[in-house]
């Protein structure tokens, strides 16, 4: 390493200015992502963020994804392995590269070294086997986290701050054995909360995200936002006083900031606003992963890992909503529309049961449903079609219905105060009489806190940005000119 990149390494982050607490927030979940540990530089950056925490007297607990894409890496690994080819040294490269950039101690070297070592012999496995389970699968992308909290640790270490890596097993975290979809099982929060309570307080722990063991011992992923799983899980059974899920935005936005320039940050969601955000698209908390703060009734903060001085956004059970009308929009797209209707007798007995049986029996899940006696609209999204057997489904319900499968749609959900729900439906479709776009379906969520409408692939983006400028831009729905979509570029 040259010494103009050791100058430069020394001097990263610190700028970082972090506050001592004044709310009596000490004890602090920090759960960060690929993206920010990417690179030698951004590891660098995580650790002095962490350090400047604990230098104003914060008691972080860290939870780590793995590096970069690394886990798409280690994945394409696998798909090598069955096709005869056994390739590590990407990842070797990769890994190695940071730990010598960094300047990490001579064991961290030996650690990498020897989880490299495991991981050729499971690829060599994988290739002579002919044959990539699920169970395998798991155990082959917890490499990626398993690396990662070690040069997470190393790097803490180097810079004086007392850590030690974990695999979040060695504190207790158990699953079930739905291998890539595991659950946690409700043993894990006794067991982190005696294992943690025996850890030496002043070393601050590093601990794995996303991966897990089940009772047998072997090792599992907890699927689709697991990394921030394991932080609710962990910081739930710990009793933290916040947990912070650090991100590349500033927080949860109005809208998705790379379609609508103008977005905002919001400054606090409350947990049901945050799980309706993530269903519909919005890249924010996986709903289930905010199951254990809602059941510890801990906050959950979003923050900014490139941009730490931004406040970020709360997320909390209660807050004051007299003020809001609506808090974000996002949109989910390329789903489906399916439209159904009864072609027996009005108000044929069974009708909705019929409907949803089959549903059931063909293993497909909904996200949006507006329904009568005799008639029902709902919407597939691009999982479910890519997954699931659509066009049986479509046949069995013709059986008893007369079936309408529209492509091509997308979702727009409006996070709002259902208090004020006439207000916000009256600027809605206000808003796209004049854009000229006509909703196909409408719906109002069970939370009470999401407003849907089901539009044209070609409609969602002027839709969007025409709402966001209604509702946060101070534009009036008066003002817009009649059937004018592109007006707002956002």
């Amino acid at each position: 390493m040259t010494a103009t990149a050791a100058v430069n390494l020394s001097e990263v982050g610190n700028d970082i200015v972090i506050l001592p607490s004044e709310t009596g927030i000490v004890k602090i979940v920090m759960k960060f992502g690929g993206s920010s540990l990417a690179t030698p530089e951004r590891v660098t950056y995580v650790a002095r963020l962490i350090k400047k925490h604990v230098e104003q007297g914060y008691k972080p607990m860290i939870v780590c994804s793995a590096m970069g894409k690394t886990t798409n890496s280690l994945i394409s690994a696998g798909d090598f392995a069955l096709s005869g080819q056994v390739y590590v040294e990407a990842l070797r490269t990769m890994h190695t590269n940071t730990i010598n950039t960094l300047e990490l101690s001579p064991v961290t070297v030996v650690q990498i070294d020897e989880l490299l070592e495991e991981l050729s012999k499971l690829l060599e496995g994988i290739k002579y086997i002919g044959e990539l389970t699920p169970r395998t699968k798991d155990a082959l992308v917890s490499f990626g986290e398993r690396m990662s909290v070690r040069i997470v640790a190393a790097t803490l270490n180097k810079m004086g701050v007392p850590a030690q890596a974990f695999d979040s097993w060695t504190l207790g975290m158990r699953t079930t054995s739905e291998f890539g979809n595991a659950e946690v099982k409700e043993e894990t929060y006794a067991n982190v909360k005696s294992i943690n309570g025996k850890l030496d307080g002043s070393i601050v722990p590093v601990i794995t995200g996303f991966i897990g063991k089940d009772d047998q011992g072997r090792i599992t992923t907890m699927g689709r936002g697991g990394s921030d799983l394991t932080a609710t899980v962990i910081g739930s059974a710990a009793g933290v006083d916040e947990i912070q899920v650090w991100k590349d935005v500033d927080g949860i936005m109005t809208a998705d900031p790379r379609l609508v320039k103008t977005a905002q940050p919001v400054n606090e969601v409350t947990y049901d606003e945050a799980a309706e955000l993530a269903y519909f698209g919005a890249e924010v908390l996986h709903p289930i992963s905010m199951q254990p703060a809602i059941k510890s009734k801990i906050p959950v903060r979003v923050k900014n890992s490139y941009n730490p001085s931004a406040v970020g956004t709360t997320i909390t059970a209660k807050r004051d909503k007299r003020s809001t009308l609506v808090t974000a929009i996002t949109s989910k797209s390329s789903v489906q529309l399916i439209d159904i209707v009864s072609t027996r007798m009005l108000g044929q007995y069974g009708f909705l049961a019929e409907v949803f049986r089959i549903f059931d029996e063909c293993e497909v899940s909904v996200d949006v449903i507006a329904s009568s006696d005799v008639s029902l609209s709902l919407t597939l999204d691009k999982r479910q079609r890519e997954t699931q057997d659509i066009e049986l489904l479509v046949s069995k319900l013709s059986k008893f219905a007369a079936v309408r499968v529209l492509e091509d749609r997308a979702i727009v959900t409006l996070i709002s105060n259902l208090e004020r729900g006439s207000e916000v439906m009256a600027t809605a479709f206000k808003v796209m009489e004049k854009l000229g776009i006509t909703p196909e379906m409408f719906s109002q969520g069970a939370s009470k806190v999401n407003i849907s409408f089901v539009v044209r692939m070609s409609d969602r983006e002027h839709l969007i940005k025409t709402l966001h400028a209604c509702f946060f831009e101070g534009v009036r729905w008066e003002d817009l000119p009649q059937t004018q979509c592109a007006s707002f570029e956002g």
